[in-house]
């Protein structure tokens, strides 16, 4: 199974994170595989789509668990916003619910010698107000990537891009400075969103906001945005793909940041659905006959990333005997709904597709989470932290964030560190992850870090010298050096063995300390069906496919 040839673009079929996840089910439950995937609870399977839908619908009205802070693109770096966009926005390519690649708002690509890549784009694409999707577009949708003023999340996955310019109507060439396979594949992510150029100078820097607006070429326009309490979506009936021709006139997205608030309103009737199932309400809806919670593939894993190297945890030692001191397996029964699985490395197995043959390998290489008090108490002392402070971020935003909160406090005690849990909004909770300032004076936060593609290399490029991602700026001259030689590799097989040890480091150094990793959920109503149950609902139209389930 090929990731993507070395001199164009083709459908490429990435199937492996689904086997993986259903296999992660099958440890939980004692299900067997060989029918369709593996069983979650209550006999449940991992699959990629839900039932197709049988007709349309006027509306369905779907729940966030926060208020997107903005609606720009470039800023696009949680699930809420992304939730919305993907239904809004599209990119020159597009990742599908089975988890391949495939052309989007650029029908091929070109990769003439190792610094050039050429994007022939796709005619008859039109904004939301009309006007046709033209290189120009492209190329400043792009290019703002870049630029410092608009301060973009995505801006590290540009760093080796020496020029992106027009060569044609609809031809678009990026020149790079290095080699660079991995910034292709993220153009079916938000690095690759196009938006209107005319948009973006009369939006200036309101852009993405409720006065801004947005103007993308997406199955979906925003209709409103009401501050504080929801955003609704229109039907774009100029849509370019009939394939994904919307079957809701409306979608409205309402937020509600209490998980068990979400619950109720699914169970009432009052909110259709949503995305990531709160654990701590699994039992309770999977009772009702309300509607149905779905278990889709994910790229993601629950990892303790680590936010400040200058404090006690800047000692490995104490890295390593935190790691060792956490309940793994009761973290799973307690903040996953007991779907899941202890993870050897802060990257899921279900984010591992570019040599899906060589995937269980690099895992069974990799040394098991070892749950040892006594010895992580001993390198506590060694490290001559006993006593010491560490701060942990925690939130109302999902019972999960609580749950291994108390965790690693009762780790921590058990092991001689103090840990302090500091409570933070849901809205606050997100900006950890966006803005530097906001983890001031914190150690460790929990993340669910996913891949927005199919290639590992793209988590492990979130702890290279001063990527965004990379919350304590963790340095590593050895993993860098690695990075490096896997984003210039073009050949799939020798790509996947670099990543591989990058990922070895990762385990080894622990900048992130490895959780669990779970199947995506989706709670549909009674009404309504057809949504994909995976992680691309970041930025496949799902809303597009939701219609009557009647």
């Amino acid at each position: 199974m090929r990731l993507l040839p070395r001199h164009s673009r083709s459908t490429t079929r990435i199937a492996a994170g689904a086997l993986l996840l259903a296999m992660t089910a099958t440890a939980c439950s004692g299900a067997s595989p060989e029918h369709g995937g593996a069983a979650g609870p209550a006999g449940d399977q991992v699959t990629a789509l839900t039932p197709a839908a049988k007709g349309t619908v006027p509306s369905f009205t779907w729940s966030l668990y926060a208020e997107p802070q903005s609606l720009d693109y470039a800023l696009a770096f949680d699930y809420p916003p992304n939730t919305v966009l993907a239904n809004v926005c599209e990119q020159l390519f597009r990742v599908t619910p089975d988890l391949r690649i495939e052309p989007g708002l650029a029908v091929k690509s070109a990769n003439p010698d190792p610094l050039t890549w050429v994007y022939t784009l796709r005619e008859g694409v039109r904004f939301h107000d009309g006007t046709p999707m033209t290189a120009d577009d492209v190329v400043a949708s792009l290019n703002r990537q870049m630029d410092p003023e608009t301060g973009s999340s995505w801006a590290s996955a540009f760093k080796n891009v020496a020029s992106i310019s027009r060569s044609g109507p609809l031809e678009v060439t990026v020149r790079l400075n290095r080699p660079d396979v991995l910034l292709d594949e993220l153009l079916a992510a938000s690095p690759g969103t196009v938006e209107s150029a005319a948009s973006l100078a009369k939006a200036g820097k309101d852009y993405g906001s409720p006065k801004g607006g947005v103007n993308c070429t997406g199955p979906y326009a925003i209709d409103d945005w009401s501050q504080g309490e929801s955003i609704t979506l229109k039907k774009n009936a100029a849509y370019w793909d009939a394939s994904l021709a919307p079957k809701a006139d409306s979608v409205k997205f309402v937020f509600v940041a209490d998980a068990a608030a979400r619950a109720s309103g699914w169970l009432s009737g009052a909110v259709d659905g949503g995305y990531m199932v709160p654990s701590s309400s699994l039992v309770q809806i999977q009772g009702s006959s309300q509607g149905k919670v779905y278990f889709g593939p994910n790229t993601a894993a629950a990892d303790l990333a680590v936010l400040d190297l200058h404090g006690t945890l800047g000692d490995l030692k104490v890295r390593q005997a935190l790691s060792m001191a956490i309940d793994r397996d009761g973290i799973v029964k307690s903040a996953a709904g007991g779907i899941g699985t202890p993870t050897k490395a802060p990257a899921a197995q279900g984010a591992w597709a570019l040599a899906p043959e060589r995937t269980a390998g690099y895992f069974a290489a990799l040394p098991a989470p070892v749950h040892d008090v006594d010895g992580a108490r001993k390198l506590v002392q060694e490290a001559g932290a006993t006593g010491r402070k560490v701060v942990m971020a925690t939130s109302s935003l999902a019972p999960e964030i609580s749950v291994v909160g108390n965790a690693v406090q009762s780790a921590g005690k058990q092991i001689g560190l103090d840990v302090e849990l500091k409570p933070v909004s849901p809205d606050a909770y997100s900006t950890l992850f966006t803005d530097p300032a906001a983890r001031a004076g914190i150690d460790l936060v929990l993340t669910n870090g996913y891949d927005n593609t199919p290639d590992p290399l793209e988590f492990y490029q979130s702890l290279h010298t001063g990527d965004f991602g990379n919350y304590a700026n963790w340095s590593n001259p050895e993993f860098d050096a690695l990075y490096d030689r896997a984003v210039a590799a073009s050949d799939v097989a020798t790509r996947s063995d670099l990543t591989a040890e990058l990922q070895r480091i990762a385990v080894r150094e622990l900048p992130s300390i490895p959780l669990y990793e779970a199947p995506f959920s989706v709670f549909l109503g009674s009404r309504i069906t057809g949504a994909p149950a995976g992680i691309a609902q970041l930025y496949y139209p799902w809303a597009a496919t939701i219609g009557s389930a009647r």
